[in-house]
C-alpha cells in the first residue's frame, strides 16, 4: 500500500471513529458532571480530604482550589524529581539539575509537558508513574473542570455558584480518563507497546559502541499522556521511538486518543446548555480548522522537493509522510506536544502551519477542556464583534455580552501571545540564549518562536533544535507555562461568574442565531484575525521568510 493511500485510510479510520464515539462520550460526559449521586470510590476521597461534596462554590473559590490543587501538586513534583535518586526503582539516574527539575513540575503540573531532559535518562519508573504519570491524569483533569464551569456559566440562570472542583476533578478521573485510558493502555500492549519494569540492560552496538536499553511502565503512561493531551514522552525520542509507538496501528491509536475527548466536548456543551445546535456549531468549528491543518500540512510534506516520495528527513518510515503530517497536525491543535518526527526537519510551510495551530490558541480541536473554554471565548468575541457591525445587542445563548464580559475574553486573547512573542523577542536579543540555536536567521527565529510559543500554549512539542536545557530557557519558558496555564483559567472562571449570574434574555428579533453556518463562518474568521493580528508578523520573518528564500 502506498503512502498516500494508507494515511488517507488512517484519516477515513480517525475520523470514523470520532463519528461513532462523538455523542455517546459526549452525552457520557455531560451525565457525570450533571449527576447527584456519587460512586463510592468518589466519596471515600472526599472523606479523606475533608470536602462536602453537595457544597458548590462561587467562581472566586472554585479558583482558589484549582490553584492551591495546582500548587501542591508543583511542589510535591519538584521534591520527587530532585529526591529521586535517594528513591526506589531509581535504577542509576542520578536526577536533574535544578531549574531543570523546576521546569519539569511547572511542565506536567500545567498539562504542557515540555521536557528538556532525555526521557529515559532524566528519571527512573518510579518518578514516571507516580509522580508525571499521576499528573497527566489530574492536570488534564483540571482543565476539564474549568471547561466545565464555563458550560455551567453559560447554562445557569441568576446563579452564584458553579459547581464543586474537587468533585469535578474527581470524576474527572475516575468517570472518564481511568477508565478510556485502561482499554487504551491493553491495546497498546497488544499493539507492542512495552510494560514492564525490567532493569537497563547493556548491549554492544552494530557499530561496537555499549548502549543501554531501558524498559519501564510505557503503554500505560502513552494511554493517558496521548488521552489528557499532554504529550510527555516516556522515552526522548517520544511518540518516534519504537517502545513507545512500534506501528502504524499503534501511532492511528495514538492520534484517536488525542482527538476523542476535544472532539466529544462540543456534544457535551450543547447537552448541558440545552441546545444540541449550539454544540454542532462548536464542532463544525474544531473540525474545520483541524481538518485544514492536517490538508495545509500534509500538503506541504507531501511536496518538499527532497525526495521522490516526499520530505522523509526526520520521519520515521514505518509512519511515513502522510501518518507522521497526521500526528504532527493532530498534536500541535490538540496541545499535545506528543512527536513521532521531528519538527525541525519539516519543510518550512509544513513547520509553520504547526506553528499556526498553535498561534490559534489551540482551538482545533485543542486540549481536554482547555480547547472548549477556548472556542467558547471565541464565540463571544465573535457575538460582540458581530452586533457592533450590525447594531444588535451582543448575547451570546440568552447571556448578554457587556463591557465587563468582553475585557475578559479580549484579555485572555491576549495573554498567551504576549507571553509567547515577548519571551521569543528576549530570547533572541540575549546573546547566551542565541548560542542555544541550532540555526540562524529566519529558521533559528522560528525555532525561538516555536518553543515560546508552545509554553505559552502549554502544547509542549518542540522544534527539537534548540537546545533548551539552561538556566535561561528552562527558568523563561516555565514561567510561560505556569502564567500560560492558570491566567487564562482565571479570566474564563471570572467570565463564567459573570455569565452566570445574569439571567437569560428571551430569543427577539434582534437576537443573532448562534448555531447557523454563517455564525460558523464568522468564528473561523474571528479565530484566524485574532492570531494573524498578534502572530503574523514574527511568522512572516521566520517560517513565511524561509519558505520564500
Amino acid at each position: 500500500m502506498s503512502d498516500a493511500a494508507a494515511g488517507l485510510l488512517t484519516i477515513g479510520v480517525v475520523v470514523a471513529l470520532l463519528a461513532i464515539t462523538h455523542v455517546p462520550l459526549g452525552n457520557w460526559m455531560a451525565r457525570v458532571f450533571t449527576d447527584e449521586t456519587d460512586w463510592r470510590v468518589e466519596r471515600t476521597v472526599y472523606r479523606a480530604v475533608g470536602v462536602d461534596p453537595r457544597n458548590e462554590q462561587t467562581w472566586r473559590s472554585y479558583a482558589a482550589s484549582v490553584l492551591a490543587f495546582s500548587g501542591v501538586s508543583l511542589v510535591v513534583l519538584f521534591l520527587l524529581i530532585v529526591l529521586q535518586k535517594h528513591l526506589p526503582l531509581a535504577q542509576g539516574t542520578d536526577g536533574m539539575g535544578l531549574t531543570t527539575a523546576v521546569n519539569t513540575a511547572i511542565s506536567f503540573v500545567t498539562n504542557t509537558n515540555w521536557q528538556s531532559y532525555a526521557g529515559e535518562v532524566g528519571t527512573g519508573p518510579l518518578v514516571q508513574t507516580v509522580g508525571l504519570a499521576v499528573q497527566n491524569f489530574v492536570s488534564a483533569a483540571v482543565g476539564l473542570a474549568v471547561a466545565i464551569v464555563v458550560i455551567r456559566g453559560v447554562s445557569r440562570r441568576s446563579a452564584t455558584t458553579l459547581g464543586n472542583f474537587w468533585v469535578d476533578l474527581v470524576r474527572g478521573v475516575t468517570r472518564i480518563l481511568l477508565p478510556i485510558s485502561l482499554v487504551a493502555a491493553v491495546l497498546l500492549v497488544a499493539g507492542g507497546v512495552i510494560q514492564n519494569l525490567a532493569s537497563p540492560e547493556t548491549i554492544a552496538g552494530l557499530a561496537g559502541h555499549d548502549q543501554v536499553i531501558r524498559g519501564g511502565l510505557v503503554a500505560s503512561q502513552e494511554a493517558i499522556k496521548e488521552l489528557g493531551t499532554n504529550g510527555g514522552g516516556y522515552f526522548n525520542a517520544n511518540s518516534a521511538h519504537p517502545f513507545e509507538n512500534p506501528n502504524p496501528v499503534t501511532n492511528l491509536v495514538e492520534i484517536l486518543l488525542m482527538l476523542v475527548v476535544p472532539f466529544a466536548l462540543p456534544r457535551t456543551f450543547g447537552v448541558m446548555v440545552g441546545d444540541r445546535r449550539q454544540g454542532w456549531t462548536l464542532l463544525g468549528f474544531a473540525a474545520t480548522l483541524w481538518a485544514a491543518g492536517v490538508a495545509l500540512v500534509t500538503w506541504a510534506e507531501v511536496h518538499a522537493a527532497v525526495a521522490a516520495t516526499g520530505s522523509m528527513e526526520g520521519k520515521e518510515v514505518r509512519f511515513g509522510v502522510w501518518g507522521s503530517a497526521l500526528f504532527g497536525a493532530t498534536s500541535t491543535g490538540t496541545s499535545t506536544g506528543a512527536v513521532n518526527s521531528m519538527h525541525e526537519s519539516y519543510s518550512p510551510l509544513g513547520g509553520g502551519v504547526l506553528l499556526v495551530n498553535m498561534a490559534l490558541g489551540e482551538i482545533s480541536p485543542g486540549g481536554v477542556g482547555s480547547g472548549l473554554y477556548g472556542i467558547v471565548v471565541i464565540a463571544v468575541l465573535t457575538v460582540f464583534l458581530a452586533g457592533l457591525m450590525v447594531g444588535r445587542t451582543p448575547e451570546y445563548l440568552g447571556k448578554r455580552i457587556g463591557r465587563p464580559e468582553i475585557t475578559m475574553a479580549a484579555l485572555y486573547a491576549v495573554v498567551t501571545p504576549t507571553l509567547a512573542l515577548a519571551g521569543a523577542a528576549a530570547a533572541v536579543a540575549y546573546p547566551t540564549a542565541r548560542e542555544s540555536m541550532l540555526a540562524s536567521g529566519p529558521h533559528g527565529l522560528t525555532e525561538v518562536l516555536y518553543a515560546y510559543t508552545s509554553a505559552a500554549n502549554n502544547n509542549g512539542s518542540a522544534f527539537a533544535g534548540l537546545s533548551a536545557d539552561t538556566p535561561w530557557f528552562n527558568l523563561t519558558l516555565g514561567a510561560g507555562m505556569l502564567l500560560g496555564r492558570f491566567l487564562p483559567m482565571l479570566l474564563v472562571l471570572a467570565l463564567a461568574g459573570r455569565l452566570a449570574a445574569q439571567s437569560r434574555r428571551p430569543v427577539t428579533a434582534g437576537t443573532m442565531p448562534t448555531h447557523t453556518p454563517l455564525f460558523l463562518g464568522l468564528l473561523v474568521g474571528v479565530a484566524i484575525i485574532v492570531a494573524g493580528l498578534t502572530y503574523f508578523p514574527a511568522i512572516a520573518l521566520g517560517p513565511i521568510a524561509e519558505a520564500l528564500s
